[in-house]
This record gives structure tokens, sequence and C-alpha cells, in this order.
């Protein structure tokens, strides 16, 4: 796929936009007020390849919580901010990576230039996000619900309110908890400028619901050659919204720096616990990085020969199984040492 050329922007220490991959993004659900948990949480979503990291900064006492989060990290960390642009301000003094501001809802003008000022002497950039929620009186009136066109609309009016103050680094977020009026309103947007988008569906519900919208989504957007960096927002633990991204990533073919997994439906042939022992290759393989191909299938006269282009597989039996490698059957393991055996020819590539 050809990828929509946008403006590079760096975020900390690394790149969002033109030629940097799509970056992972979660954001903590620790409340503010826990430092030491919010701290932990992000350790872990940073282990599990979590690229940039999003704190709420609700008041003046959720400040800390970046400065903490700077002395433990190593990926970007970004501060959700609203209304009040001081906390913008302090969160800048702090350290912060990124801003993520409405600069409708954070005052005058004056204010606006503060931030857009302070964020252009210390090289950090804004993300616009926009969303049903957040749309102006005016706009909402004009097109009477909160449409893609109006997304848009309120997204590139922000653009303009920045460009004023002399500042361009921006990131762009227009969400939608409509699968296809967020499909819609980021086409619009990214043929009506040339800044990176952040993209996710919001308010995307539970894990299921959420996985299957965003999948649509932010897949569909990713097929396109737009976006340069997501958020699969989730009712459920940050964690989950990481594994998700990079599912999402390695899906669309963007991401090949880790593995993937290919696994059969099981039919009345399987004579081994095919489905437990996909979800125990599925867990084991999220320490590998390694961007490689495991096959996980229950038959083993059909498995390596439909699996053949798998860099790794594995094929069930009757009580046992057959580790295969590029379609040629390595050797035959016991069903209980299955996942052990497949995962130390892992090792060896």
């Amino acid at each position: 796929m050809q990828r929509r050329i946008s403006k590079k922007i760096k975020v900390g220490n690394i790149f969002i936009g033109g030629d940097a991959p799509v970056t992972v993004q979660s954001m903590l659900n620790v409340p503010s007020t826990d430092i030491e948990g919010s701290v932990k949480q992000a350790a872990e979503l940073e282990k599990a390849g979590c690229e940039i990291i999003r704190a709420a900064v609700p008041d003046m006492a959720a400040v800390k919580l970046i400065s903490r989060l700077k002395e433990n990290l190593t990926v970007p960390v970004v501060a959700d901010i609203h209304f009040d642009h001081r906390l913008a301000l302090e969160s800048l003094e702090a350290g912060v990576d990124k801003i993520r501001i409405n600069p409708g809802n954070i005052g005058s003008m004056d204010k606006v230039r503060l931030v857009a000022r302070k964020c252009k002497n210390k090289g950090v950039p804004i993300r616009i996000g926009v969303n049903g929620g957040s749309l102006e009186k005016e706009i909402l009136a004009k097109y009477s619900s909160p449409s893609a066109e109006a997304l848009c609309e309120s997204a590139m009016g922000h653009v303009k309110i920045l460009e004023q103050c002399d500042f361009d680094d921006i990131v762009i977020s227009i969400k939608s908890s409509d699968v296809e009026t967020m499909i819609k309103a980021y086409r619009l947007v990214a043929g009506q400028c040339g800044y990176p988008l952040h993209l996710g569906v919001t308010e995307a519900g539970t894990y299921n619901s959420a996985l299957i919208k965003s999948s649509i989504g932010i897949g569909s957007l990713l097929c396109d050659g737009i976006g340069d960096t997501i958020r699969v927002s989730m009712t459920a633990q940050p964690l989950s919204e990481v594994y998700a991204g990079i599912e999402i990533l390695k899906a669309a073919g963007i991401r090949t720096d880790c593995p993937s997994i290919v696994s059969c439906p099981t039919c009345g042939r399987t004579r081994i616990d095919l489905i437990a022992l996909a979800n125990g290759v599925e867990e084991r393989l999220k320490s590998v990085k390694k961007g490689i191909k495991v096959a996980v299938m229950g038959c083993v006269v059909n498995g390596p020969g439909e699996a053949r282009e798998a860099d790794i597989g594995i094929a069930g039996g009757d009580g046992c199984a057959v580790i295969f490698k590029k379609g040629e059957i390595l050797r035959k393991v016991d069903e209980k040492n299955a996942l052990d055996s497949l995962m130390e020819e892992i090792e060896k590539l």
C-alpha cells in the first residue's frame, strides 16, 4: 500500500508521521492520585510494547505524575489536558513529551498562544483531540449531528487556531464511537491537511466489541495508507489495548518485527486440545521479538502442508503433535510437551 504523506513530528525520542513506523499508544487508567500505581502500570505497558503513554492531568496535583513517569520510562509521555491551560504549562515544565488539548476549550486565544509558544520553545507537539462530545455548538447546529463533516470542520478549525499562533507541530485525532463516521471523518481530514493522524474509535465498548470496531475502523484506514499512530480504546485494562493494537498492525501488514500466528479453526479430525495449545502459543509469543510466522494446526495430515509458509509450526495428532519448519517435519512430540517443545524450536530461530 502507498502510505499517505504527512509531516514528520518528533515526540520525545521517537517520531510520528512521515516515514516513521506507525506507533501503538495507550492511556493509564489508574487514578492520577495514585502515582506509584500509575508508574507501575506505565512500566508494564512499556514492557508490553506500548510506544507512547498518555496520562490524564485533571489538576495541579496530577502534574507530579508527569515528572515521575519521565523518571521511570523511556517511551514518550503525553499529558491529557482539558479546560485549564495552566495544567498544560506546568506539564511542559515537568518535561512532558506531548500535550493533548482541544484548543477550543482551553479558553481565550491569549491562553492558547501561551501554550503554543511554550510548546514551540520546548519542541513539544500538540495533539488536537476532537470527538462528537466536544463539537462546538455552532458546528453541531450546522450539521444537526456529530457527522464526519462536522468532526472534520471542527478539527480543521482548531488547526487554524494553532497555525495562527505560528505553531504547526500538530497531530490530529477525530474520533467517533460510530465506525463508519470515524472512517469517513479521517478520510476527509487526510485530504485536507498534511499533519499526522492519530487513529481510534472512541467509546468502543468492552474488549470484544472494541476489538471488532477498532479492527474495522483503524484497519480500514491503515489499509488506505492513512494513520501514523493508533490507540485501541477499550473498557478493559490498558495492556489489552496494547496487544490489540499490535495485532491490528500485524494484520494490516504494517508491523513485521514480532511474531504472527496462523491457526486452523479445528474440525472433527482434531485429536488434540488445539484451542488451549493455540492460546498458550499466543501468550508465550508476547515476549518474543522475532518477525516470524508461527502455525498451530489441528491435523498432522494437512497441517504441515497447509502451513508450509510458516517459519515454524506445530500440528496435532492423537495425543501427540509434530513440529515442522517450512512444511518439513522436524520431530514428533507428546501432547503434554507440545507447547514447550515448540518454544524450544522458536528460540533456535
